[in-house]
């Protein structure tokens, strides 16, 4: 019996690097394809090419796989091109994409049904939340609504992650010192590490699952009190302080949730469109989620490996709070 064909839109980091490992370990044929700016795990079959430019899909001109998963964030039309090039010869197609395409306001409590933005799979790069929708539009255009699944992430976390979330905490944590821990202790998360996001990604396409889900763990699955503990369990700092702080005073301190506290949002209309959505066709689906305190220490590894410091992603912006600032606030 032969092994099951994978071809990755992606495939080198973060998600598509944890979609590839996990299709590996399972024996999988794995074939990547990405502008070649990084090397996908060991064993995948590399193909390059930039799906931005003319001609720039070339690679996936011949060959045929039995699914294929595409990470893509930007211009819609890109994922409109690679899937109406590749229908015909893949038998299902995964779009990984996220909560943020319901419109604004997103209540407490809300999931696959909630009204989604308006959005083109023709568009060139627009906001993400438009660019997330347009891609789940032209991918299910192209293959049809019975081949494609829709998988609408929450906040990601885990080894190799390049956005600089967790990343931040535990370098922050390590540094030692008193730590401006924003409250409360309580305040539920909801998050999915991309190796379970992997997981089940790759189950759900081999069963042939479509439409959207929303794939993030349950609301408190850990809480803001969780997180921060398992940052110091796992860095080993005998000087962390974690000094909790009521939002409030976070908020009259002139600090801003998410950005300068990467995770955190104050309890409100934000955290509950983060936070407290309703993820139960996930759960029946067989998403499993691992405790945060593997997580952490093992994206706390990964750092070590990288020396320590989280890796510089100029495109993403300024993510953390500045020392003075944290001091000043503290004081």
């Amino acid at each position: 019996m032969r092994p099951t064909r994978l071809l990755i839109l992606g495939g080198t980091t973060f998600v598509g690097r944890a979609l590839a490992e996990d299709a590996l370990a399972r024996g999988w044929s794995v074939t990547t394809f990405n502008r070649g700016n990084a090397r996908p795990p060991r064993g995948a079959v590399p193909l390059r090419g930039d799906r931005t430019t003319d001609g720039g899909l070339a690679a996936l001109a011949e060959g045929e796989w039995d699914l294929v998963v595409d990470t893509w964030s930007n211009a819609p039309r890109a994922v409109r091109d690679a899937a109406r090039l590749l229908a015909g010869r893949a038998r299902h197609f995964t779009y990984v994409s996220s909560r943020s395409v319901y419109a604004w306001p997103i209540p407490a409590g809300a999931d696959e049904g909630a009204p989604v933005v308006d959005a083109s799979p023709d568009a060139d790069v627009t906001e993400y939340a438009a660019d997330k929708r347009g891609g789940e539009l032209a991918a299910e255009a192209e293959f049809g609504r019975d081949l494609t699944l829709f998988v609408r992430c929450g906040l990601i976390l885990g080894p190799h992650e390049n956005v600089g979330r967790l990343p931040w905490w535990l370098a922050r944590v390590a540094r030692g010192g008193p730590v401006l821990a924003p409250g409360p202790r309580e305040l539920p998360l909801q998050y999915v590490d991309a190796r379970d996001l992997a997981r089940w990604a790759l189950d759900a396409a081999e069963r042939g699952l479509f439409g959207p889900v929303d794939l993030v763990s349950p609301s408190g699955h850990a809480t803001m009190g969780e997180l921060l503990d398992a940052c110091v369990a796992a860095t080993g700092s005998a000087t962390a302080e974690l000094r909790w702080t009521a939002p409030e005073r976070v908020e009259a301190a002139g600090i801003a949730g998410w950005t300068e506290l990467p995770i955190w949002t104050p309890p409100g209309e934000f955290h509950d469109a983060l936070h407290r959505s309703d993820v139960t066709r996930a759960l029946a689906t067989g998403l499993r989620c691992r405790p945060v305190g593997e997580t952490v220490a093992d994206t706390w590894r990964w750092l070590v490996s990288l020396g320590g410091a989280p890796p510089a992603v100029p495109e993403r912006g300024p993510l953390g709070l500045d020392p003075a600032k944290e001091a000043a606030a503290l004081a």
